[in-house]
């Protein structure tokens, strides 16, 4: 005796003897834009990924003075620059006023999902004839750092200390020459694509404006170099998660000062402050300059024909391989947590440049544990 037709079953079977085919929804599951851009075959799909910016042309996509709420640029990481990792994404009118960009910039960096036909838009691979927008809540959270620092897990003190040297340890070097261009990038002002932020005074410059004359930017070794004495040579005196943009004076005024509260006020340099023997750069970078500080000490530990740099207590170290004052960076460091900007500056690094990563800026709260 035959089982009665579930309901679902019976319209189902109705549906194919009239001719109609059922088949699953292709936007049921998201991909992500690689596979989008690998696929633009006139199909349709749900694709997820960051809003990197809005499409202009074939080859730019602006990320400020946004022209208008038409389209808008995805990328599988929130720091995405390459355009050919990108999917240019057509707006249609009926999403414009909560997806476009001129009239939400605060979607920059943030996650979305977006349906709609897998085909080129401004001569790019793209995705047009949207039929849903979803998300905009959430922020690139960067790669796993369960993975990145396996080797750490658990771990306290020197030990800790000794397994981060080991992972950032593993790096690609740079040269000094291919320094300009890296801070080009990993300091760019999120305002304006053309300039690059200086990391004491916090003046945002023209990119071209490199080199040693004055109101030019040049690079700083946050680590002053002659501190350990590696001067430029491609190593610690190349490693940009220490190297910033600055302008030519006041990176002569700070020279190779210790850090440590109190001073004078420096010229161009509106908050920094300095005296014989030490520099305090502006409230809003103190824990920047303390983390890149925490991140040499970890990094050259004089195993690779380099000094062992570390930190004291004290400041007019002079060509010791020390800097100071280990109290007041660890203060700095706690007072002035990572932000988005320093954060996506060690993403850059990583993803582009070095492939290392700061990790002082991903735990924050090593700082206690290697020097308590």
């Amino acid at each position: 005796m035959s089982r009665l037709l579930r309901p679902a079953l019976l319209v189902t079977a109705v549906l194919a003897l009239l001719g109609f085919g059922i088949t699953p929804s292709s936007a049921a599951t998201s991909i992500t834009v690689a596979t989008a851009i690998g696929r633009q075959d006139g199909s349709t799909a749900s694709v997820t990924g960051y809003v990197v910016g809005q499409p202009t042309a074939t080859t730019t996509v602006v990320r400020s003075n946004f022209p208008n709420d038409y389209a808008l640029a995805l990328a599988d990481s929130a720091s995405q620059t390459s355009t050919s990792s990108m999917l240019y994404v057509q707006i249609p009118t009926a999403f414009r006023a909560s997806y476009g960009l001129q009239s939400n910039p605060s979607l920059l960096g943030k996650q979305i999902t977006v349906t709609g036909t897998l085909t080129a838009y401004f001569s790019h691979p793209g995705l047009k004839n949207a039929t849903a927008f979803t998300g905009g809540g959430g922020t690139d959270p960067g790669p796993d750092p369960g993975d990145y620092y396996a080797g750490a897990e658990g771990k306290t003190g020197a030990a800790l200390k000794s397994a981060l040297h080991t992972i950032i340890s593993s790096q690609t070097k740079l040269s000094y020459d291919q320094v300009w261009d890296a801070l080009k990038v990993t300091d760019q002002d999120p305002s304006n694509s053309s300039n690059v932020i200086e990391i004491y005074s916090g003046r945002s410059i023209s990119k071209t404006l490199n080199g040693g004359d004055a109101d030019d930017w040049n690079r700083e070794h946050v680590w002053a170099k002659s501190h350990g004495d590696f001067g430029t040579a491609t190593g610690p005196g190349t490693d940009i998660h220490h190297l910033r943009p600055e302008d030519v004076t006041v990176n002569s005024a700070r020279g190779n000062l210790d850090f440590d509260n109190g001073g004078t006020a420096v010229a161009q340099c509106s908050g920094c402050t300095a005296d014989s023997d030490s520099f305090a750069p502006r409230a809003a970078v103190r824990g920047d300059v303390a983390r890149m500080i925490f991140y040499m000490a970890v990094r050259y530990e004089g195993d690779d024909g380099f000094a062992n740099l570390e930190l004291n207590n004290s400041v007019g170290n002079g060509t010791a391989p020390y800097i100071g004052k280990l109290t007041v960076l660890k203060a700095w460091a706690a007072a002035d947590p990572p932000d988005a900007f320093e954060k996506n500056r060690n993403e850059v690094i990583y993803s582009q440049f070095q492939h290392n990563r700061n990790p002082f800026i991903d735990h924050p709260e090593w700082i206690a544990s290697i020097w308590p």
